[in-house]
C-alpha cells in the first residue's frame, strides 16, 4: 500500500489503509499508463508469492498446483513457469451480468473493462484446456471438473 499511495496518491487508499478500489479501477481504465503502473507494483509482488506457495506445495507432495492468474495471457511472463493453461470460459453476456452482480457496476461500466481486456476469443487461442460455465447445473459443472482432472494430474 505504501507504494500505491507514493505512485498515486493517498486518495488511493481509502480510511482502512485498504486500496480505494473504485477510484483505482476508474483511473486505471481510463489512463493506460495508470495501469502499468499499477502492474509494475503489483505483478512481481504476486510473482514472488505465488512462486513460495507453488514450490512449497509441491515440496510438500502436491500432484498439482493450480495459480489462478487474471492477466495470464496479457502479461505474457508467466507462460514459463506453468506447464498448461485451463481458461474458464463463458459468454460475453453471461461475464457482463456475472461483474454487474458482483462489482455493483454499471453494465456501460462492466463493456468499458471488457474493451480494455483481450478479446474472449484471445484468451481461448492461449488455452490447452477450457472449462465452459455458463449456464449449467452444479452437477455438469462437477462432471466437467472431474473431466479435466486426469489431464492436470488430479
Amino acid at each position: 500500500m505504501p507504494q500505491i499511495a507514493a505512485t498515486f496518491g493517498p486518495a488511493f487508499i481509502d480510511a482502512n489503509g485498504a486500496l480505494n478500489r473504485p477510484k483505482m479501477r476508474e483511473t486505471v481504465f481510463n489512463d493506460s499508463s495508470a495501469k502499468t503502473r499499477l502492474e509494475g507494483i503489483l505483478h512481481p509482488l504476486i510473482r514472488e508469492e505465488m512462486l513460495v506457495q507453488a514450490n512449497l506445495a509441491c515440496a510438500q507432495g502436491a500432484a498439482c498446483v493450480v495459480l489462478d492468474i487474471p492477466l495470464l495471457v496479457e502479461s505474457g511472463a508467466w507462460r514459463n513457469f506453468i506447464d498448461l493453461v485451463l481458461v474458464v470460459d463463458c459468454t460475453a453476456s453471461t461475464q457482463v451480468s456475472r461483474v454487474i452482480a458482483r462489482n455493483g457496476l454499471s453494465d456501460a461500466a462492466v463493456q468499458s473493462m471488457m474493451a480494455a481486456q483481450l478479446s474472449r476469443e484471445e484468451r481461448l487461442l492461449a488455452a490447452d484446456i477450457v472449462l465452459f460455465n455458463d449456464d449449467c447445473s452444479m452437477e455438469q459443472l462437477v462432471s466437467s471438473v472431474s473431466a479435466i482432472a486426469p489431464k492436470i494430474g488430479l
